[in-house]
């Protein structure tokens, strides 16, 4: 059985499949390990926008993105913004002359997996720990006990990384939000106000520091995100097997709002908490032979400026022309990747922090209004 693999990528999501198949088109042979059981094994989350400078920028990289324009969503850069009233703020079509056309999470990873070799991603693999050996090289730990070493360890695995504690001491925190994600089936049948409240984009509802975020999917679903301003260990008082009574303590933070609104909540078919963390602005490592990060590993950000995905993905192609680039001079490459990753990462956190603080602010509706309407402004 082979324990030996020249690079090693632990995460198989957007980020660390670009990656792979980046080094993939240039020759050289990645690993992916995953904690999932299957490619199949859960849903992949909602819609995501795919910006032009970065997510995009990447696809090409990664000779993927002419297959990437089959699979947008038509009509999903339609935007709607409302107040908690009801009354619609802002209401835009999508004319497909955008430069962020969306697309469902699942198909962009399916289309990132069937371009890699087949046995590219090992599947079921939890990772629980790493250390560092001589040489730059590294050992992998996973949950069933097993081993294996590499050459490059690239940490692709997300907020609460197993191989950042290898760079960084630091931890992602708690940025003040928290979100009660709830999606609606068959909202055209079974729930058409919601469908037409929110549309056939992306929905955006603030007031009082709170608010909804939406998309409309493309099986016909709504996915809807409930966020509150609260403390961390507001979600822990809620019991979450009660669904009318957890419905209940999160509507009680929407009192007064228009019942088309409220139902996004009391009609939700499924209800998750999820708390929002982030890691510091500015969050960077001193280099390390052998191992690098990229994606939310690097650089966990709030999603209120919708760079996590597209920035994971730029992240991974980013890196893979790197290590093609200085072939047989790892370390070269990794110190190129990184005074690159560094600045650009610190620029997107410090949007997504700036967003949650207006989003989430005292005037939170006007200021988003004046920005979808005039564009963005240094007030």
């Amino acid at each position: 059985m082979n324990t030996h693999f020249p690079v090693a990528i632990i995460g198989g999501g957007l980020g660390g499949l670009t990656a792979a198949r980046v080094l993939h088109i240039h020759g050289i042979q990645a690993t992916v390990f995953d904690l999932e059981a299957s490619a199949g094994a859960r849903t992949q989350g909602g819609m995501l926008d795919i910006h032009e400078d970065s997510g995009q920028r990447a696809l090409r990289t990664a000779g993927l993105h002419d297959d990437f324009l089959k699979i947008i969503h038509p009509g999903g850069q339609a935007l709607r913004l409302l107040g908690p009233d009801g009354t619609v703020h802002v209401a835009e079509e999508d004319d497909a002359t955008g430069g962020r056309p969306e697309v469902d999470r699942g198909d962009l990873r399916d289309l990132l997996l069937n371009s890699l070799p087949d046995g590219t991603v090992r599947w079921g693999r939890k990772v629980t720990g790493a250390r560092p050996l001589d040489g730059g090289r590294h050992e992998v730990t996973f949950a069933d006990g097993t081993t294996v070493t590499t050459d490059l360890l690239i940490g692709a695995d997300g907020a609460w990384s197993r191989i950042r504690p290898l760079l960084s001491d630091t931890i992602p925190a708690y940025t003040g939000i928290s979100f009660i994600e709830t999606d609606l089936f068959d909202a055209d049948t079974r729930h058409p106000r919601s469908a037409a409240v929110i549309g056939g984009g992306f929905f955006l509802c603030l007031g009082d520091r709170r608010g909804f975020l939406a998309h409309r999917e493309t099986d016909g679903s709504l996915h809807v995100y409930t966020a509150l301003k609260t403390d961390e260990d507001w979600l822990d008082t809620l019991d979450f097997r009660d669904s009318a009574a957890a419905k209940a303590a999160v509507l009680a933070h929407f009192e007064g709002w228009h019942e088309d609104l409220r139902s996004l909540v009391a009609d939700a078919d499924t209800l998750t908490p999820r708390r929002i963390h982030a890691l510091p602005v500015g969050h960077r490592w001193d280099r390390a032979p052998g191992v690098t990060l990229l994606g939310d590993a690097a650089h966990l950000m709030s999603p209120f400026a919708g760079e996590g995905a597209n920035l994971a993905m730029l992240d991974g192609a980013e890196l893979g022309r790197s290590i093609a680039a200085h072939p047989g001079d790892t370390e070269t490459a990794l110190t190129a990747y990184e005074e690159a990753l560094f600045p650009r990462s610190e620029a997107s956190a410090a949007e997504s922090a700036t967003s949650l603080d207006t989003m989430f602010g005292e005037n939170g509706l006007e200021q988003m209004t004046g920005f979808f309407t005039t564009g963005p402004t240094d007030a």
